[in-house]
């Protein structure tokens, strides 16, 4: 490879992991750039997604869906809060569990949102054809899969 990023290996059997790394933290700039406007960090906007996807969630099945440590999702689900973009109600069916879901403002700018991860998409998949960015998903989702065991 003659890229100036490209790391240097001394066998075939170069890691991925670097480039995973370096291409999460390069898009975090992005989205971060992108969504400042609305005051949504790069670290809240999949929660604010998967909600005005699925609505409601409970914040449990908000981690399990994401991936993510209940701690993140709290912390997360806070900041959302706090911004007036998502409300916490009791579940009727059990009191002991809160249903998250969008509030007006949530539900305006989650479309907002959709628009500038679509631009970061985009960016990223500069060069790529459909089928070859479909490929690099699958293989992304099962290394995913090989490591989470899902």
């Amino acid at each position: 490879m003659s890229e100036p990023w490209a790391l240097k290996s001394k066998d075939s059997s170069e890691s991925h992991g670097p480039y995973i790394s370096a291409i999460y933290r390069h898009m975090q700039v992005l989205i971060s750039a992108e969504l400042a406007p609305h005051r949504i960090g790069s670290g809240q906007y999949m929660f604010l997604m998967a909600i005005a996807q699925q609505e409601p969630l409970t914040q449990k099945a908000l981690s399990e869906k994401l991936l993510v440590d209940k701690t993140t999702t709290a912390k997360a689900i806070a900041k959302l809060e706090a911004e007036g973009y998502v409300r916490r109600e009791a579940d009727p069916a059990d009191q002991r569990f809160q249903l998250l879901y969008l509030t007006e403002a949530g539900r305006e700018v989650a479309p907002q949102v959709q628009e500038a991860l679509n631009r970061v998409r985009s960016k990223t998949a500069e060069g790529i054809d459909e089928a070859e960015y479909a490929t690099f998903i699958r293989l992304l989702k099962t290394v995913l899969g090989n490591l989470t065991g899902l």
